[in-house]
């Protein structure tokens, strides 16, 4: 697949698509490409890494192949968006994984309550359509 890191995402999560929005602002290299889970291409990647695409709890990051979720994935995507965010994944990662990810899904089980959902997922915007694939 694609060189670069694939981030699996919930294309209808008003906070999921803060993160990416997020990420395209300060990935000005180009690393990160997304595929939200409600489209064939993130499905499939779901699926292939054991991840159920109906019950979105976790979001996937493909970094160069390697599969991660959760915490992980979001200070590993941290990390790589300059000197100050990987000090803060840094920071982060002193939080013992446990801790981390059972923050993670907390925030995971009460996103669509406190920050909403959409009916659809949000189009890309056409500056940023070649770093969404489907």
């Amino acid at each position: 697949m694609n060189p670069r890191s694939i981030i699996v995402f919930d294309g209808v999560c008003i906070l999921c698509n803060g993160w990416v929005r997020f990420v395209l602002e300060r990935d000005a290299d180009g690393r990160f490409v997304f595929a939200a889970m409600q489209t064939a291409a993130g499905r499939r990647l779901l699926q292939e890494h054991g991840l159920d695409p109906d019950a979105p709890a976790s979001l996937l990051l493909l970094d160069e192949g390697v599969p991660y979720t959760d915490s992980t994935a979001i200070l590993r995507v941290l990390a790589r968006l300059g000197a100050g965010w990987k000090a803060v994944a840094g920071t982060l990662s002193a939080v013992p994984l446990a801790l981390r990810d059972r923050a993670y899904r907390w925030i995971a089980r009460h996103r669509y309550r406190w920050f909403g959902r959409r009916a659809t997922c949000v189009a890309p915007a056409p500056a940023n359509a070649r770093r969404f694939i489907r």
